[in-house]
């Protein structure tokens, strides 16, 4: 699998990582604050309890940057790769007063991007070698969007739009404004770049029929049955790329897969994934 780096020139998540731990420590850590020694050496040992897709690690590495400039950061792990319930993933270095502070701040954003990955490869498992796209939406948590898609590639999987910015998707709500799929069409090609495609959503044949003759380069079935997809897929015959969303889960993934579709799109893929469970043992290098 060719590696996925996370864009660190995207000054989002350092803003995000800096909200995290301001989030936290409010005034101050008042358990930590106490303590005789606050700047003693001390280790930190990340590890896996329950089998997981490795993703974010950068991520834990620049929180504990961020409290002590001198800590170090081992993966142990490279992003994408399995971790079984037990295996240490990470070790990290510094100060005790930085891996107290920074030690769930970290876990959060480790327990949510490795939770995104894992559940995606479970789904693109499931896909196979088969020639299409399993991508995500843009239902993202707010602000966290950058690193949620970032952990679907991760998992396997591709990324439909960043944003509104960078594709075109032409809504039933679009369409309603517009005044109708022929106009909106025509208007937005008429907006954007040449080389921007055109992705219009329909949800019954009617529309369809009315996006291929408007020149629609992606159409998205949306919340079609199988059979409905089929006979949608007849009719398009290659004149547009076919795009399927709503109404997808484990069970019809796989009949999906195989009806001749180019492209599954799923928001299940980040907001149905959970949380994995992952800690860290904290243990002093110097005596207090």
């Amino acid at each position: 699998m060719t590696p996925v780096r996370l864009p660190f020139f995207c000054g989002g998540i350092d803003h995000l990582i800096d909200l995290a731990i301001s989030e936290d420590m409010g005034s101050g850590d008042v358990t930590t604050d106490p303590l005789p020694h606050p700047d003693r050496l001390a280790a930190g040992r990340i590890f896996a309890k329950e089998p997981l897709v490795i993703a974010g690690l950068d991520i834990a590495k620049r929180v504990f940057e961020k409290l002590d400039k001198n800590s170090s950061f081992s993966s142990l792990h490279t992003e994408g790769s399995l971790a079984t319930s037990g295996q240490v993933i990470a070790e990290v270095k510094g100060s005790i007063r930085a891996l107290l502070i920074g030690e769930r701040t970290a876990l959060n954003f480790l327990q949510r991007l490795c939770g995104i990955a894992t559940h995606v490869r479970r789904l693109t498992d499931m896909v196979g070698a088969k020639p299409i796209r399993l991508v995500d939406t843009r239902k993202t948590i707010p602000g966290w969007r950058v690193l949620e898609k970032y952990a679907v590639r991760v998992g396997g999987a591709h990324n439909h739009r960043m944003g509104l910015y960078d594709g075109v998707l032409i809504k039933d709500n679009h369409i309603a404004a517009f005044g109708g799929i022929s106009n909106a069409i025509l208007r937005v090609r008429n907006s954007v770049s040449h080389l921007m495609k055109i992705e219009i959503e329909v949800s019954n044949f009617e529309e369809l029929n009315e996006a291929l003759e408007a020149g629609a380069d992606i159409i998205m079935l949306d919340n079609m049955n199988i059979d409905e997809i089929k006979s949608a897929i007849g009719l398009i015959n290659g004149r547009a790329i076919v795009e399927v969303s709503g109404r997808i889960s484990r069970e019809n993934l796989g009949l999906i897969a195989d009806a001749g579709v180019d492209i599954i799109s799923m928001g299940a893929l980040t907001h149905s994934a959970v949380f994995v469970d992952i800690s860290m043992k904290i243990a002093p290098l110097t005596p207090s």
